[in-house]
């Protein structure tokens, strides 16, 4: 597999390196000054660039018939009009906030509680991620899908950032630490009890195998999917 990298910062790297032990080639690396590269020489994409470049970079590659797997986040507002741009030019494409396999483990594991919780009105609602002093955006893509993976199964209808007053919002507490991959938790809290659930990172490659593996699946198909398709979840 022939795989052009859309960003090339720490985990373009840890992805190069991933790749090429499971036998694929990197082709192309694009980086914020790279210009005037041919991407019709790979077969498949994979964008960890920068909220600015994504839209432009994925795009890019559906006009030429190139699939891409992308896991740049705070670009999502112009996500419908991507999804429109694939299906005129019947492309591949996976988008995921987190392509940890172990994330996406907890998020169907936070929908389930979700469900459980539902009806438990005794209990509060918060989260928190915590990412490195690099992460641009907060709170961070995967907060925001589990929150959704909330609302979805429950009474709440938005999250905010920080403290909140509304009981139909779930708070989102982000911080900013040196040197942490990422750490999310969700917590239920009553005056009896609490419930936690919780997923920590330990480094990039979990973030950059599952890009990886998503990859090798999309590569000869078209459409647009998700990390559950990948996982058979």
């Amino acid at each position: 597999m022939k795989i052009a990298l859309l960003g090339y910062g720490r985990m373009g790297k840890a992805i190069e390196k991933i790749a090429t032990d499971r036998g694929h080639e990197v082709v192309i690396k694009v980086d914020v000054d790279t210009q005037n590269y041919d991407i019709t020489l790979a077969d498949i994409a994979i964008d960890f660039s920068v909220p600015t470049s994504a839209f432009n970079n994925i795009t890019n590659c559906f006009k030429n018939g190139v699939p891409v797997v992308s896991g740049t986040t705070g670009w999502l507002d112009k996500y419908e009009e991507a999804l429109t741009i694939c299906k005129e030019n019947n492309g591949g494409f996976i988008s995921a906030t987190n392509f940890s396999l172990g994330v996406n483990i907890f998020f169907e594991l936070n929908e389930q509680l979700a469900k459980m919780m539902a009806n438990l009105k005794e209990y509060h609602i918060t989260m928190e991620e915590i990412h490195h002093t690099n992460k641009l955006d907060a709170p961070s893509g995967t907060a925001i899908t589990l929150a959704n993976g909330i609302i979805n199964n429950s009474d709440k209808k938005n999250w905010s950032l920080d403290v909140t007053n509304q009981e139909d919002e779930i708070p989102i507490v982000s911080k900013r630490i040196p040197n942490v991959p990422g750490t999310h938790s969700v917590k239920y809290a009553s005056e009896i009890d609490t419930i936690d659930i919780k997923h920590t990172a330990h480094n990039r490659d979990g973030f950059a195998l599952g890009a990886v593996i998503a990859a090798e699946w999309l590569v000869d198909k078209k459409g647009v999917f998700t990390m559950k398709n990948v996982l058979g979840l």
